[in-house]
């Protein structure tokens, strides 16, 4: 097996610390050659974990990319608004590409892509990670091996956890439709995507309803501060920063704001950043709640929801068939056969890979098909990627219009195409 090579470009928690973890797991099949990270710290941490030398550690992602073809592959994961530029001159420079999700928060960019990367004779990945889940896989093949029957209707609940939402869609990254994107897209488009995955036919109408109920200054008790640490309520609120972040438990998660997790660190970030701020004064404005309903060719149906209030971060799927019913959470999978009347559990090893086995699992695919690329479309391809990202726009665009149904084929013909970045 031949060893491949790799530029990152974004060394954050997802490139450096998800994806490019399979590179010092197995040396003998990826090593990096160049990194592009704005933060000097992460930048140059991993520069030294992957040996790469100064010369080839870039500020930004222009300069890496202007240069001749430095690898096979391109693996970027800045934040959502920035996937665009970099993917499109990388497809031109001819790098096969995988794309951390969303593709773009404009679905006029997204297309531009999917076109792009057929016309470079390019591979581009989307990091739909959950298709390369055991958990995934397992449902998949169950649906596949017709085993119940005809899908009739899908359930999917996706509980995001009370404190992750505090932490990335409050406080965080991902807290601002106007610089970032909107929830449904970076929290929730695995689930379009997995959902569309396991239909296995087209989308053609979606409407939803949702809202930031809770998380704004209306919901702010009596006598709180803008900040955790000067809050007079601090000690009664479930959301406190610092009982977050000085716990063990979340610890780790402070990591997005300060570099070393010692006590003075964190607290000096809390006073500092906006992972301190109360969560009801930030400038958030994405939903804390969402419910997506789709309609399949067929005429097969389903359910989405996602949710902010819950003390567990997990999916849990109802799939009902013509033959038999499936539930999925967790580690298990739960079959219901209506002739027999058996039950019959599937259990899921546990995995040591992020997101369930996915963060490895699809750099292990993506390198097998970059080695024998021939024109072959990925599993999560940006033409598989697409359909699912415009099931999500087209949610967000009923959400905003009081839930009017959204017919999917009039709303993609409707867009503009987007201005197409060049190498040159």
């Amino acid at each position: 097996m031949n060893q491949l090579t790799a530029v990152l470009i974004g060394a954050g928690s997802r490139g450096a610390g998800g994806y490019a973890r399979y590179a010092l797991d197995y040396p003998h099949e990826l090593t990096f050659v160049a990194v592009a990270e704005a933060d000097p710290l992460r930048r140059a941490r991993f520069a030294e974990k992957h040996d790469i030398p100064p010369s080839d550690c870039y500020e930004s992602w222009e300069p890496l990319l202007q240069e001749p073809r430095l690898a096979d592959i391109a693996i970027i994961c800045t934040q959502d608004q920035m996937h665009y530029g970099p993917a499109m001159l990388a497809l031109h420079q001819k790098y096969h590409v995988m794309l951390e999700k969303p593709m773009s928060p404009s679905p006029e960019e997204c297309l531009d892509m999917e076109r792009t990367a057929r016309e470079q004779d390019r591979l581009l990945t989307i990091c739909h990670v959950l298709r390369y889940t055991p958990f995934w896989s397992m449902i998949k093949k169950v649906i596949q091996e017709g085993r119940i029957g005809e899908i009739v209707s899908i359930q999917l609940n996706e509980n995001v956890g009370y404190w992750h939402i505090a932490h990335s869609f409050v406080r965080g990254n991902w807290n601002n439709s106007n610089t970032s994107s909107p929830m449904i897209l970076p929290k929730s488009c695995h689930d379009m995507d997995v959902l569309s995955w396991l239909m296995d036919r087209p989308c053609l109408r979606v409407s939803s309803f949702g809202s930031l109920k809770y998380f704004h200054e209306g919901s702010a008790p009596a006598g709180s501060g803008d900040r955790c640490l000067e809050c007079a309520v601090e000690p009664t609120c479930a959301y406190s920063a610092p009982r977050f972040y000085l716990s063990d438990q979340y610890k780790g998660w402070a990591g997005h704001f300060t570099p070393e997790l010692t006590r003075s660190n964190i607290i000096k970030g809390l006073r500092e950043t906006d992972y301190g701020r109360c969560v009801f004064r930030s400038d958030n404005n994405v939903v804390d709640h969402q419910v997506v309903n789709m309609e399949f060719e067929g005429g097969a149906t389903a359910m989405f929801s996602m949710c902010g209030f819950t003390y567990e971060q997990e999916r849990r799927i109802q799939i009902m068939g013509t033959q038999g019913e499936l539930r999925g959470e967790e580690d298990h999978i739960t079959l219901y056969d209506f002739l027999t009347q058996q039950k019959t559990t599937i259990e899921i090893p546990s995995q040591s890979s992020g997101h369930g086995g996915g963060d490895s699992g699809i750099v292990r695919d993506f390198l097998n098909q970059v080695r024998g690329y021939n024109g072959q479309e990925s599993l999560t391809s940006a033409s598989a990627s697409v359909r699912s990202h415009m099931i999500a726009f087209a949610a967000e665009t009923s959400r905003l219009n009081g839930g009017q149904a959204i017919e999917l084929n009039d709303y993609m013909n409707k867009l503009t195409p987007a201005e197409s970045v060049s190498s040159d």
